[in-house]
């Protein structure tokens, strides 16, 4: 077993301005449209929620960035919730011996911060 860990933190409001200036351009180009409907259904908290999504984005390919051997799109990586409200990382696309990939979220008034840690499965195993 091979286990390699990203982890990335933002500050919001860099999120919240980019969506402020570019807006539908901004978030269609990081954003897939089941990102986008969560995020706008919690108000308050929306660009915290963009935030935290785009933080594991990138730490999601800090985790996999060996495996990544093509131009990839920032939709490729989407962040849905489980019915319990666990956060999850789906990939539009497959990496050979990819076990699992599990992400931790978590944010603030300020910053949002994801980690993920990838499993492979190794040829010993």
């Amino acid at each position: 077993m091979k286990i390699t860990n990203g982890t990335d933190i933002i500050e919001i409001n860099r999120i919240k301005q980019n969506i402020e200036k570019y807006g539908d351009k901004f978030l269609k180009r990081i954003f897939t449209k089941k990102e986008i409907e969560y995020c706008e259904k919690r108000k308050n908290s929306k660009y915290q929620s963009y935030a935290v999504r785009f933080a594991a984005k990138e730490a999601t390919y800090k985790a996999l960035s060996e495996y990544i051997n093509f131009k990839y799109y920032w939709n490729d990586f989407e962040v849905i919730n489980e019915k319990n409200g666990k956060p999850v990382i789906k990939l539009n696309f497959e990496i050979n011996n990819l076990k699992s990939l599990e992400v931790s979220l978590s944010h603030c008034k300020t910053y949002a911060i994801a980690n993920v840690i990838a499993i492979f499965q190794t040829k010993d195993e």
